[in-house]
């Protein structure tokens, strides 16, 4: 019996799709004894407008599922999906009544009674893992055999809803086929459909969790148990899938990678081994399991960043959601992290329904410190209730729906709205559908939760410094002067609904601290406008591209080089010690004054990393002069009556040179002729 798999369809601007690994894996068993699969990748089918989206789309994809021929339809349903899996299912059902209808995935799971008692059309659940209990239950229905020996699977005994005992999880993960990758569209396919500079596949490395976070169903579903696939199985499959299907960078699908510290350092001692380092990739870690040797050691394996899940600032927070987190251990690894060249990407959540104003604060004040260290990629975002989790058990009842969160976007088919058939059917059922539900918190309203979770990882990556030292500046709580910021802006930009954008904070935060700021804290503070200005050349420097080509200098020729520094750059004069001022920052020293300290500072974006060199007077004149239309001999001429007096011409003119070769030697000096003027601040 032919069995078709249904990826369902999903589309949301920023988030890319990858071949769906659950599925592929599924099919790849079901393939292995002799049984003929399909993969229907109803996401891929968007992004490449094969599929067209609108208020008919889940009958166009029935159309195309039914056309297969399959006696078996099997669906991936998640939580943003699960509206769709029913939908697609229903049509497919009234048209063709003797196929078999099941789903699976982490919703399905934990939803399954419900879902069956709701949905008629929809003939089983399989819970949990699928590998061995849907080829058990594909030979049932071939069969013509009933369910109910087979474990895992929800089904219906005589039209009653029926759970069979749960199937023992898979002990060596192992012993599963390889999965199949040319059951799906290239990897390039999906690369270019998603626009990515690379092609990438997950790379699955384990599955479970031993923690009990309140928001996370991955530890029930795993029964709080731990497995790993075999190192050498891992790199054998990270090489077929460069050598065979094209891979360019891997994600690694396991929330506890780095958990085992033996496991990560075999896993990356073998890839390089291998000779496999040269492939990127991306892992989840905990802070409490990785150390300075340990990243030393993924980065030298390949990695190129990784997810730590930092959740809140407030001790009363975390012990609500079950996970502890040192302040000192977290800025010390994300300084170790950046410090190996990988950006971090720190996760956040605020909003709990058991919080206070003075939580969110706590979170948002520790989100900025994070961003003060640096090279770091904020993600905030509002609780969402998953089934299976504690969130779920304790507050199904008090659910509300006023905002969508990120787990409720993507399913946005009819004009940018929700189809009303899924609005009625979400509307109808919130146990089945809980993560299109809002959790009410004590500390604010959810729109304004909304608001932070949204706009407020913009300040923390733009504007960290400026922004802590002007909620202490006005002894204001960081939340309630993120409102007031907000407000500023969009009656600047004459808008009637909340929103910031990154040209908006780099247009508007000089005039909101000098204006709201600095004119209330007489004279104390008085570094914070260059702190200001010090992000907002970072920022500057950051939006020019690397130059394509650095200078080299012949020194036989260099007296006729017209030299021309590099695009990226930005030279800006302060009125304090800033690398003093932005050193205490990161230490967590917020000082109210600083002495006058006046110097200049060269700004470089080179890739992910921002350089800031100290330069004196005359490094700041000589870079102004390098514009590409003054030779070596002019900028001599302009820099000898105010820096070589004391200086034979001879020997002046060598100074010149060598300072010539120093800056082309650091990259800062174009080989390209450009007239066009350094972008130079001066204050």
């Amino acid at each position: 019996m032919k069995t078709t798999f249904v990826f369902p369809p999903f589309f949301l601007d920023g988030i890319y799709n990858l071949p769906p690994l659950g599925l592929i894996n599924l099919a790849t068993a079901l393939n292995a004894s002799g049984r003929e699969v399909i993969i229907q990748d109803f996401v891929l089918d968007l992004r490449t407008k094969a599929l067209a989206m609108d208020r008919h789309l889940y009958d166009r994809c029935a159309e195309r599922i039914l056309a297969d021929g399959a006696g078996i339809i099997a669906f991936s349903a998640q939580c943003t999906t699960y509206p769709s899996v029913v939908q697609i299912a229903k049509r497919i059902k009234a048209k063709q009544p003797e196929a078999k209808i099941v789903i699976g995935g982490h919703n399905a799971s934990f939803v399954d009674m419900a879902t069956l008692n709701q949905f008629s059309w929809i003939d089983a659940v399989v819970r949990g893992e699928g590998e061995e209990t849907l080829p058990e239950l594909v030979g049932a229905y071939e069969k013509g055999e009933c369910e109910a020996q087979i474990l895992g699977v929800t089904w219906r005994q005589r039209g009653i809803a029926t759970r069979n005992p749960d199937r023992p999880l898979i002990n060596d993960l192992s012993s599963l086929p390889l999965p199949d990758y040319s059951l799906v569209a290239p990897l390039q396919t999906y690369r270019n459909a998603c626009e990515l500079p690379r092609s990438i596949a997950i790379l699955e490395v384990g599955r479970g969790c031993p923690h009990q976070c309140v928001y996370c169903s991955e530890s029930v579903l795993w029964r709080r148990r731990t497995r790993t696939f075999d190192v050498a199985r891992l790199v054998m499959e990270m090489r077929i899938l460069h050598e065979a299907y094209g891979a360019e960078c891997f994600l690694l699908a396991y929330d506890q990678f780095t958990a085992s510290k033996p496991f990560v350092e075999s896993f990356c001692q073998t890839v390089i081994d291998e000779r496999l380092n040269h492939l990127p990739w991306y892992c989840i870690s905990r802070l409490d399991t990785v150390d300075a040797q340990t990243l030393r050691l993924m980065k030298a394996a390949g990695c190129e960043s990784m997810c730590y899940g930092i959740d809140s600032g407030s001790s009363r927070t975390l012990a609500f959601i079950g996970k502890r987190i040192d302040e000192a251990i977290l800025y010390q690894r994300v300084r170790e992290t950046t410090d190996e060249g990988m950006v971090p990407t720190l996760s956040f959540v605020v909003g709990f329904p058991e919080e206070e104003k003075e939580d969110i604060d706590a979170t948002l004040i520790l989100a900025l410190k994070t961003g003060i260290q640096g090279n770091s990629n904020p993600l905030m975002q509002m609780p969402t209730v998953l089934p299976g989790t504690g969130l779920y058990e304790r507050y199904l009842s008090t659910l509300v729906r006023r905002v969508d969160t990120y787990f409720s976007l993507g399913i946005e088919f009819d004009n940018g709205g929700r189809i009303a058939e899924d609005e009625q059917m979400i509307n109808a059922s919130p146990e089945i559908f809980s993560s299109f539900y809002n959790l009410p918190s004590r500390a604010m309203s959810l729109d304004m939760l909304m608001q932070i979770a949204a706009f407020f990882p913009l300040v923390v990556t733009l504007y960290p410094k400026s922004f802590l030292l002007s909620a202490l500046a006005l002894n204001r709580s960081v939340s309630a002067l993120f409102f007031e910021w907000m407000a500023w802006v969009n009656e600047k930009e004459g808008r009637e609904k909340p929103l910031l954008t990154p040209a908006d904070c780099f247009a508007h935060m000089t005039g909101f601290v000098t204006h709201r700021v600095a004119v209330s804290t007489v004279a104390k503070w008085n570094h914070l406008g260059q702190v200001v200005n010090y992000e907002t050349c970072a920022i500057e420097a950051a939006k020019h591209h690397p130059a394509s080509a650095v200078a080299t200098v012949d020194r036989s020729g260099a007296k006729t080089w017209s030299p021309s520094r590099c695009e990226q750059l930005v030279i800006a004069g302060f009125t304090k010690n800033m690398p003093a001022i932005v050193s205490d920052l990161k230490n967590g020293d917020f000082r109210e004054s600083y002495p006058d300290a006046s110097g200049w500072l060269l700004f470089r974006q080179t890739g992910k990393e921002l350089d800031v060199m100290e330069i004196n007077d005359f490094g700041k004149d000589f870079l102004c002069l390098c514009d590409g239309a003054s030779s070596l001999d002019d900028i001599i001429g302009k820099l000898y009556p105010l820096y070589g007096r004391e200086l034979s011409t001879e020997a002046f003119s060598a100074v010149c040179r060598q300072t010539l070769e120093q800056l082309a030697e650091m990259n800062i000096l174009s080989n390209e002729n450009r007239v066009d003027p350094l972008s130079t601040v001066f204050v």
